[in-house]
Parts: C-alpha cells; sequence; structure tokens
C-alpha cells in the first residue's frame, strides 16, 4: 500500500475468500524526524539505492490520521490503514500498465522542468505510495541522482526492493510522517493515492514540509464525480454515501464495502492549498502521443473522448472540468512556471484556498 497510508476494503479474491490483513505491523516511527537537512539531500532513510532486496524499516510506522464515521471500517467504525494493498489489487502488479503511467508522468514533469530528456537528472526524487516500485524504478531511469520508493504496503516493498533496490531505497513509512528532513526532495510523485488514504490532507502537508523550495509535486487525482468508478467499474458508486455505496458494491458481488474516499474539483483544490498549481489536464488530452496519455481515458471509447476532447474550444473545455475522471496536476511551493514548449492547450493555474 502506500506510505500516504492507503486504505482500502478487501476486495475479493477470485475463488471469493477474503484476504486479512498481515500480523506483520511495523514499529511506530521515531517522534523526532529532525528537521536538519545535508549538502548531500535527505539524511534519512540512508543514501540513495540500498542492497537489492533490503527494505528501510528503520523509520517505518503505524498508520495514522485514523478517519471517524465509517460505520464497518474496523474497529469502533474507523478506517483502517491496509499494509498490504498489493496483495489483493492485482493493478499494483500489473508490470505494462504502471509503467505506461510512470511514461506520463516523467513526460508532464519534462515538460513543466523543460527539459527532453534525462527529465530527473541530478535531483532527488520521491514516490509516495510506491507499492511494488515500477513507478520509482522508471523515475530512477529518468536520471534522478537519489529515488525513494515509500510505503506501507510490506509485500508490496519487498517485491519492489528485490527487483529495484541497487537504484532505489524502498523506504517503509506513514506518509503523515515521512523520514525527510525539511524542503529535501526535489521532485514528489503522489499519483492515484489520495481515495486510499486514511487523511490526504496530513499527508499533503507532509509532502509541502519535505518538498524543495524549487521543487515540483506531481498529483494524478481522480474525481468523485467522474461517472465509472475505477476500481470496481460500476457507474456512479463515488456518488453515494457510504451506506449505499457499501450496499451497492456487495449487490454486484465487487467487495464487502466501498472504501475509496474521493473529493470533487473543488474539494481538491481545498486539499492543495499552500501549493501553486497547474493543471496538465487539457494539455495531455489535446496531445496525448506528447505525454503518453493513453491511461487518461483508457480503451476505444476513451481514444474516441480524447479526439473530441482536443478539438473542443477551450471554454468548453473549462465547462467539462467538474466531470473529468482524473486531474493530472503539478505543484510547487513558489512561482515556478512550466518551462516547456508551447502546447495547443497551455497547462492553466488552478487556484487553491
Amino acid at each position: 500500500m502506500a506510505a500516504p497510508v492507503r486504505t482500502r476494503r478487501r476486495a475479493a479474491d477470485d475463488d471469493g475468500r477474503r484476504r486479512t490483513p498481515t500480523d506483520e505491523e511495523p514499529e511506530a516511527p521515531p517522534g523526532d524526524r529532525s528537521r536538519r537537512t545535508t549538502d548531500d539531500g535527505p539524511d534519512a532513510p540512508g543514501d540513495g539505492a540500498g542492497e537489492r532486496g533490503a527494505v528501510d524499516d528503520s523509520v517505518s510506522g503505524k498508520a495514522s490520521g485514523k478517519a471517524t464515521g465509517r460505520p464497518g471500517g474496523g474497529a469502533g467504525g474507523e478506517r483502517q490503514a491496509q499494509l498490504e494493498y498489493s496483495e489483493f489489487q492485482a493493478a499494483m502488479l500489473d508490470e505494462e500498465k504502471r509503467r505506461r503511467k510512470a511514461a506520463k508522468i516523467v513526460a508532464v514533469l519534462g515538460h513543466f522542468l523543460g527539459r527532453d530528456k534525462d527529465v530527473l537528472e541530478g535531483l532527488t526524487v520521491a514516490d509516495i505510495g510506491c507499492s511494488a516500485g515500477f513507478i520509482a524504478d522508471e523515475l530512477a531511469s529518468a536520471g534522478a541522482r537519489r529515488t525513494f520508493g515509500v510505503d506501507i504496503d510490506v509485500p508490496g516493498l519487498r517485491r519492489a526492493a528485490q527487483r529495484f533496490g541497487d537504484r532505489v531505497r524502498f523506504v517503509c513509512a506513514d506518509g503523515t510522517a515521512l523520514p525527510f528532513p525539511d524542503s529535501s526532495i526535489d521532485v514528489l510523485v503522489f499519483n492515484h493515492i489520495y481515495e486510499h488514504v486514511v487523511d490526504p490532507d496530513a499527508i499533503m502537508a507532509e509532502m509541502h514540509r519535505v518538498l524543495a523550495d524549487g521543487g515540483v509535486l506531481y498529483l494524478g487525482l481522480g474525481n468523485r464525480l467522474g461517472v465509472m468508478e475505477p476500481h470496481y467499474k460500476l457507474p456512479f458508486l463515488s456518488y453515494l454515501p457510504p451506506a449505499l455505496a457499501d450496499r451497492y458494491v456487495r449487490l454486484f458481488g465487487r467487495a464487502d464495502s466501498y472504501y475509496e474516499r474521493y473529493r470533487t474539483r473543488s474539494g481538491l483544490r481545498r486539499m492543495a492549498r499552500g501549493f501553486r498549481v497547474w493543471d496538465y489536464t487539457f494539455p495531455v488530452l489535446a496531445t496525448p502521443a506528447a505525454f503518453a496519455g493513453s491511461e487518461l481515458f483508457p480503451g476505444a471509447a476513451g481514444r474516441a473522448a480524447t479526439a473530441v476532447l482536443s478539438r473542443l474550444p477551450r471554454p468548453v473545455l473549462r465547462a467539462l472540468l467538474p466531470v473529468v475522471p482524473t486531474y493530472l496536476w503539478v505543484a510547487t511551493k513558489g512561482g515556478r512556471r512550466p518551462a516547456g514548449p508551447s502546447l495547443p492547450q497551455p497547462p492553466d493555474p488552478v487556484a487553491t484556498r
């Protein structure tokens, strides 16, 4: 699962049985996440890549920031963080799909940074919610000086470390207590994670803390008002209140209950308060080949939608913003602007509040 304390109700295995949470719960993090920095970048956890197969759990932490009022979410109705998300979510182990997503992320970052190749050369990068590590590996391949993958998905981290541990440092840590000094990470990636976590606002605050003053944060964000729910493939599922959503997924045999928590565009803008945000959704729609953007609207219907959307006037596109299923944002702590070449649909600033 993800350092961001990704949370997810257990979906059924193919034989209908339910998985149980791992008994191997990480220890609580140290109370002093000293805000010191070094000339080399982060002084915790270790430096850069480690030994293949090794997971750095020196700063591992229990899931924190539990949400309340969620019926059936755990003891006392609280949402509980999932420590083995990749064990019951097969998509996290779909290497081809994860690498396609990574290609889109790198392309968007490349445009924002004004870099055509070796997009992340010389930069310290962290993928928050890395799971099995495919995206983190692609970030390392894009030239990053140091790459970290952070998650609480212990099985996913072990797989990641076995394959990519020679060039990525995988860390078991809670996203609400990131193991990095202030302003020490040049590039953060938080891709389709917020809906799975207990307290996304706390994680956003932590990412703001560790992001360098001139750094960038890539955000892949699902929209509550997207018609087709992407995990369970049920229309309008995310529109429903929790009790009705639980009944809906049970009715169609998808899961015991619906655990994701999506936000509308206005809610996401509030979540990003404190950042200056640029919206890359329309640039990717208008020029998908330039951004490896086939993941935004997959399949034949998606290709048709992309063809139509890329030709619509800008005012019409803006009117569609509230129901776009996925937003692609790049956030900064200061006044940095996109440095890439001009596009048919340029990135728009997003008003956060």
